[in-house]
């Protein structure tokens, strides 16, 4: 399966900015065609008074930016790659699950299309063993309060010859079918404003059903893991639970620990 990345298909902004609260409620779409990186043109409508659900879309991103500083270009027309603006009304402990509420919405959404999709924890979203989307959340102080901006990078249309590593997969390339941007957008957004929703809504329960629909979602629970954690310092044992702070619970010979931050491998026994 090749593909000419100049042929393909821009968003159709038109069709985006356009929504209807029948659509999607609550929900705004800024369509740009493209820029270094969506979550730091997010950052900027933040601090300048964007509401809560207003999002960047680019057509084409040049500069992402991942998890520790990491950064990567896709080709034109192949990913979706945007950032919401949030507003959160609970309580600063459960921010923590920002991350893992949108990796579940866009694993769900991606289920709804037929896809056979699962959360890595805290921040990846995976087809089978390979990537398919990837999550950055970041904090901003601004003149109205702290708000949230939310990445996401999800890979559409990439060939095999287009992914950045190995292990990264499409959505084109699982189905045999490149499926059309715009119609993606609008589910994972739908997903993810309905999920936000439920979760500002829930009060102190949140957590507890979150953590359970995470955990069912999570193909990291049940496998052994390596953990790198933030100090250097490396774990290992077996993923076991996603536990109501939304850390990540490996049992290791020392007992269990409460990860809240760390990239986490799945092992095989050969590799640990």
């Amino acid at each position: 399966m090749t593909a000419d990345s100049a042929s393909r298909p821009s968003l159709d902004s038109t069709r985006l900015s356009g929504l209807t609260p029948d659509v999607i409620p609550d929900i705004a779409v800024e369509v740009v065609d493209a820029v270094p990186s969506t979550n730091a043109l997010a950052v900027e409508r933040a601090r300048a008074g964007a509401a809560d659900g207003h999002v960047v879309v680019a057509d084409h991103q040049t500069d992402g930016r991942g998890r520790l500083d990491r950064s990567w270009e896709t080709p034109r027309g192949t990913a979706l790659t945007f950032s919401v603006v949030l507003r959160p009304t609970v309580p600063t402990r459960s921010w923590p699950w920002l991350p893992l509420l949108t990796g579940y919405a866009v694993d769900k959404a991606l289920k709804a299309q037929g896809y056979d999709a699962g959360v890595k924890w805290p921040n990846d979203v995976q087809i089978g063993d390979k990537k398919v989307a990837g999550i950055l959340i970041e904090r901003v102080e601004t003149p109205q309060g702290p708000a949230a901006v939310v990445g996401v990078g999800l890979n559409v249309g990439m060939t095999r010859d287009e992914l950045p590593v190995p292990t990264a997969t499409s959505l084109a390339i699982e189905s045999g079918v490149e499926p059309d941007r715009n119609d993606v957008l609008l589910s994972v957004l739908s997903t993810l404003r309905e999920a936000y929703d439920a979760w500002q809504a829930g009060g102190d329960h949140t957590g507890l059903r979150l953590a359970e629909s995470y955990a069912a979602a999570c193909v990291t629970v049940g496998q052994d893991v390596r953990v790198d954690l933030p100090d250097g310092s490396v774990l290992r044992g077996r993923a076991t639970a996603v536990d109501p702070g939304g850390r990540l619970v490996v049992e290791t010979a020392d007992g269990a620990q409460y990860v809240a931050a760390g990239d986490v491998v799945h092992v095989r026994p050969a590799d640990q």
